[in-house]
């Protein structure tokens, strides 16, 4: 299923010309052919990429890789892959896999958009983690916010049956944005007892753009929703 998710020509990101370390240099230069996923526009076997069968669960934008890494270590009999534009936060994370040593990772430096519609099979997924993407707060630039209908229907069905979809947000506005995208999504069903939000689950830690958004003073916004 090949989904058109955002208008020719718009992104939900834009990419920054970030300090690379040194380190984060040398992870992507001998660490990424191990652990990195290239982008081709085909199926990609994820039993083959890992080197065996398990739950799998992708984050998306996973900025500095804090989350993505901490999920991995606590949860050794699963598979991660993260998504990520930004080559310095891909070079933090390799560091990272690198130090303690996890094999249950893979990275991809590419818009996520086309990582899931084009590489990902149908059905291949357990969970998915969207967390703080951009909120684009300005009206004008609402176009551009990573969770339209259209993306939110593609992710669903990269789930598998009883599947999860994870998502949250520091901005108001785009809460009430993504509860109304994900509800409009007949092939998921909202988690929380009053079709509303839910709260910070245990398995994520507190991300750097939430303690910022505490310390500003915004809320935080958890969304979970199940594949029927």
């Amino acid at each position: 299923m090949n989904v058109e998710t955002h208008p020719r020509g718009v992104r939900s990101f834009v990419l920054r010309a970030g300090r690379m370390t040194d380190g984060q240099q040398r992870a992507l230069a001998t660490l990424w052919p191990r652990f990195g996923l290239e982008y081709a526009p085909g199926p990609c076997d994820l039993d083959a990429l890992f080197g065996r069968r398990a739950p799998r669960i992708v984050e998306i934008g996973f900025g500095n890789g804090a989350n993505l890494i901490q999920m991995a270590s606590a949860r050794p009999e699963a598979d991660f892959l993260g998504i990520e534009v930004h080559r310095p936060g891909v070079g933090r994370a390799l560091l990272d896999v690198e130090r303690l040593g996890l094999a249950n990772v893979r990275v991809s430096n590419h818009d996520a958009v086309e990582v899931i519609g084009q590489q990902l099979p149908e059905g291949c997924l357990d969970e998915v983690l969207v967390l703080f993407p951009d909120p684009w707060h300005k009206k004008r630039h609402h176009k551009r916010r990573l969770l339209n209908g259209a993306f939110v229907a593609l992710l669903a069905t990269r789930l598998k049956s009883g599947g999860l979809l994870r998502a949250a947000t520091d901005w108001e506005n785009y809460a009430q944005q993504m509860l109304e995208v994900l509800h409009g999504c007949s092939q998921l069903a909202n988690t929380a007892a009053d079709g509303a939000y839910v709260p910070r689950p245990d398995s994520r830690q507190p991300t750097r753009f939430e303690r910022r958004g505490e310390r500003l003073g915004h809320g935080v916004w958890d969304l979970a929703y199940r594949r029927r």
